[in-house]
């Protein structure tokens, strides 16, 4: 499936916005793109298997809540990262 990538981690994509990944749920999608490109779960999920805070992932457009929720080959998936500052 191709996976959407925020710009603050092109460097771990060698500056790729879409990459392919596989997966039946957004965890093992995780995993998958941690094997094409080590670092990058780590950057999107914390130590205790959850999204880390910034980060949103959509599956379709749809925002999913969960590592668990389901994915499909067809399926689009978003990384969609918040900025903060002041």
């Amino acid at each position: 499936m191709k996976v959407r990538i925020p710009s603050p981690l092109y460097g771990y994509t060698a500056k790729r916005a879409v990459v392919e990944a596989d997966g039946a749920t957004l965890e093992a999608v995780t995993r998958s793109l941690d094997r094409s490109f080590p670092g990058l779960r780590f950057r999107v999920v914390d130590e205790q298997d959850r999204i880390r805070p910034h980060i949103k992932f959509f599956v379709n457009g749809v925002q999913a809540a969960a590592l668990s929720a389901r994915v499909g080959p067809a399926d689009e998936v978003a990384i969609v990262q918040a900025f903060s500052g002041g």
